[in-house]
């Protein structure tokens, strides 16, 4: 399959649960880091402009790529992690070209960063970022060097997209172009995409009450009771049911009058999708109860079902998608193919970029590591005494941190 058929069916994105699984191999790495012996002598491999990359970071990347390549493909880990070892070093020297520019154009990726962790905490299901915070720590990971590290990829994801990404844009005959060849790997079940909310009773307990006719025959300081009634018990859990239907009629009126699904969704719902506005994802045909997937499937995007009692409470139900089975047509698949054909163009002209920076860049290279990014172009700098001092400053630096650029 080529790389455009791939980029057709996992569109551009970047999901929570790709930040949790970053999140716990950069946990992961960082407690290995933290067990290597302290006295080991730091060895700079690279400069570039002005800051150095170390054996040690080269290292600690050659750790992530391995972790990164067993979530990718378990079966084929080592052909993957063989291939792309090589390219460590050139990535290294990337980044950093690429964090160099986002300070020249000024990008700081401060509120980013906020919406990231805020996702990560989300996805791990974790009340606040300072319980996220505490996570880390309890790991061993320090916070800040996380969080820089968390910044330094928005900051280059940013410059990508200022810089090259904004170039890409495909023309319509492009497009149509892309769509004719790749109709056959569009065609695709009926399917929908919805979102609840859940409206739950609350659990009630009646106390029981002191029986008077067992007074005066139990040991002091404690006193006989009848067991509830069930009865009371009964009218209690109607009432809470009452309720709980109550609240979500009155939810969907608001909805019907022009109220947003998904802010009532993240104040009220009692689903575990509510901090995400009610999202639960695609469904096809027979993954829905029956009762369920008649309902949906008979609906329009953007519908909303009446409440429906449910095993955890009440449920309203949106419609956010119904894609039709069979080829979509060409408006339904043209997001996807815009994606697509950006992914397709990215990598050449990333490179080209990257080649440009060098180029524009001072990097030196120790004798025995090799920068496969490398253009024939490249100004090597003159090693002189105050670089040499720069660099042991730097050095000193690194030293007193447990994580380097990844």
């Amino acid at each position: 399959m080529n790389h455009s058929i791939q980029a057709f069916r996992h569109p551009r994105k970047r999901t929570t649960q790709y930040l949790m699984k970053r999140f716990l191999i950069l946990i992961a790495l960082i407690c290995l880091s933290a067990l290597a012996p302290a006295q080991v002598v730091e060895e700079i491999i690279a400069r570039v402009n002005n800051q150095i990359i170390t054996k040690s970071e080269l290292a600690r990347s050659k750790d992530q790529l391995k972790e990164e390549v067993k979530q990718q493909d378990p079966n084929n880990a080592d052909k993957l992690y063989s291939d792309r070892e090589k390219d460590v070093l050139r990535d290294l020297i990337d980044q950093q070209l690429l964090l160099d520019k986002g300070k020249d154009l000024s990008i700081t990726g401060d509120t980013e960063l906020i919406k990231q962790l805020d996702s990560m905490r989300k996805e791990m299901k974790l009340p606040d970022m300072e319980a996220l915070q505490k996570k880390a720590e309890d790991e061993g990971v320090s916070w800040e060097d996380f969080r820089q590290q968390q910044r330094n990829q928005i900051i280059t994801r940013k410059v990508i997209g200022e810089e090259v990404g904004s170039h890409l844009a495909p023309t319509k005959d492009e497009e149509q172009k892309f769509y004719e060849e790749h109709k056959s790997e569009m065609e695709q079940p009926e399917q929908i995409r919805l979102s609840e909310i859940l409206i739950a009773p609350k659990a009630v307990s009646i106390t029981p009450q002191p029986d008077p006719a067992a007074a005066g025959s139990t040991p002091a300081g404690s006193a006989a009771t009848n067991p509830p009634d069930p009865a009371d018990q009964q009218a209690a859990e109607q009432a809470s049911l009452k309720a709980a239907e109550d609240k979500a009629n009155d939810l969907l009126k608001q909805i019907r009058g022009g109220g947003d699904f998904d802010d009532i969704a993240k104040k009220n719902s009692d689903g575990p999708s509510a901090a995400d506005g009610g999202v639960l994802g695609m469904f096809k045909r027979g993954q829905l109860a029956k009762e369920l997937e008649d309902r949906t499937f008979s609906m329009k995007t953007g519908d909303v079902t009446d409440v429906i009692r449910t095993k955890q409470g009440y449920v309203i139900l949106k419609v956010v998608e119904h894609q039709q089975a069979g080829i979509p047509p060409f408006k339904d698949a043209e997001p996807k193919i815009m994606d697509a054909l950006y992914y397709e163009k990215l990598q050449p002209a990333l490179r080209t970029y990257l080649t440009k920076l060098r180029e524009e860049a001072y990097i030196d290279i120790k004798q025995g590591y090799i920068d496969t990014g490398a253009s024939p172009n490249q100004t090597k700098p003159v090693e002189t005494a105050t670089a040499k001092e720069s660099d042991a400053k730097k050095l000193g630096k690194k030293k007193h941190k447990k994580l380097g650029i990844l």
